[in-house]
């Protein structure tokens, strides 16, 4: 039975401006530090994975590699982000701390169960900040929102679409 997230791993370019990002403009501590020297293949590497807590425990992870290639690119909206809650009341704090700082900042949008700002990070991430509005819970439950006949419907019309092409 899966119990949670512990964390979730991405590649970084630079351990130390990934750092100040995480740490020092969001605020989540670095609370680990694993040095590798071989992978779990037995493969010789010289890669840093660093760890960034947030309240629940839970971790977003770092990798830098610099011996093994990977294209960094600024991520679509769409295509991978992360969304990390914050309080109702730290949302718009933040998005005039990222806008001071001259980092990339768009929203606030209303999704109508959550408000959200964005910000991309050093390496071209997408961490999107999003506080929860009155009546979120009820939106995200299953029970009454529905979540599968509206995945089923996509699916039917999506293959409706292609066909239609």
């Amino acid at each position: 039975m899966i119990k949670g997230l512990h964390h979730s791993a991405y590649r970084c370019r630079d351990s130390e401006e990934t750092r100040r990002f995480y740490e020092e403009f969001l605020g989540l501590p670095l609370v680990g530090t694993l040095e590798i020297k071989e992978s779990k293949s037995g493969r010789k590497t010289n890669t840093v994975h660093t760890f960034y807590a947030m309240d629940d425990g839970s971790c977003l992870a770092f990798f830098e590699a610099p011996d093994q290639p990977f294209a960094f690119k600024a991520q679509h909206d769409y295509d991978l982000h992360v969304a990390l809650e914050v309080p109702m009341d730290q949302l718009e704090a933040m998005r005039v701390k990222g806008l001071k700082a001259g980092i990339e900042t768009r929203g606030v949008a209303d999704h109508k169960f959550i408000h959200s700002i964005y910000f991309r990070d050093p390496n071209g991430y997408v961490v999107e900040l999003t506080a929860k509005l009155p009546g979120h819970d009820e939106a995200m439950n299953p029970a009454n929102n529905g979540a599968r006949q509206k995945l089923d419907q996509w699916q039917a019309n999506k293959g409706a679409t292609r066909a239609a092409e």
